[in-house]
């Protein structure tokens, strides 16, 4: 008797906490490839997972059927660690955070507007931990802070427009070693800092 095998790709699985970490890794590989292939090693996850999970999360992004976004975080990450209401100007909104394993000292923040509409989505500081001393340019290594660290040391910071979504640019002036001042220009994807571009 003839035993119907099955054909193409067999259904994929849910799309996981490991695979978002995945997704944070791949927009940051454009940037910093060594510390990403540290994290994807740690996570066990191959090149191939990383692009894999893009895909999909780029799928799920453009699929006609898409939850909405605060939504879709709640479904990949589970239940939010914390939630707490937030001013912004005049936008009200509810800050939602989940802990990474990856980044044990961050937490992945989503601000959530009115009617569920997700104003921002990035990595900060998590309640309690020790922020990093950004002082001079050697400071600012890759990894070592968020948005809004860089900004508070190094005010004022002009914010600048990112190369795509996920990423935001700060301008500011920092001393290097010996205290004389140079135009810095910081770029960050989301929200933790990638590298620096260091002006005269």
């Amino acid at each position: 008797m003839m035993v119907a095998m099955p054909t193409g790709k067999q259904p994929a699985g849910p799309f996981t906490p490991r695979d978002f970490q995945l997704v944070l890794l791949r927009r940051m590989a454009d940037h910093n490839p060594g510390p990403v292939e540290d994290a994807r090693r740690e996570l066990g996850a191959s090149v191939a997972d990383l692009r894999e999970a893009n895909r999909r999360w780029q799928a799920m992004l453009r699929s006609p059927r898409s939850r909405s976004a605060a939504a879709r975080y709640r479904s990949v990450l589970g239940e939010p660690e914390s939630v707490a209401s937030r001013r912004i100007g005049d936008l009200e909104c509810e800050a939602r955070r989940w802990a990474l394993p990856l980044w044990p000292d961050l937490r992945f923040e989503v601000l959530v507007a009115d009617k569920g509409v997700v104003w921002n989505e990035w990595l900060v500081r998590a309640p309690g931990a020790p922020g990093p001393e950004l002082r001079t340019l050697d400071d600012l290594t890759p990894w070592s802070c968020t948005v809004d660290e860089a900004a508070r040391a190094f005010a004022p910071a002009r914010p600048l427009q990112g190369s795509a979504p996920t990423r935001w640019g700060l301008a500011f002036t920092a001393p290097d070693r010996d205290g004389v001042r140079h135009e810095v220009v910081a770029e960050f994807t989301w929200g933790l800092l990638q590298r620096t571009a260091v002006g005269g």
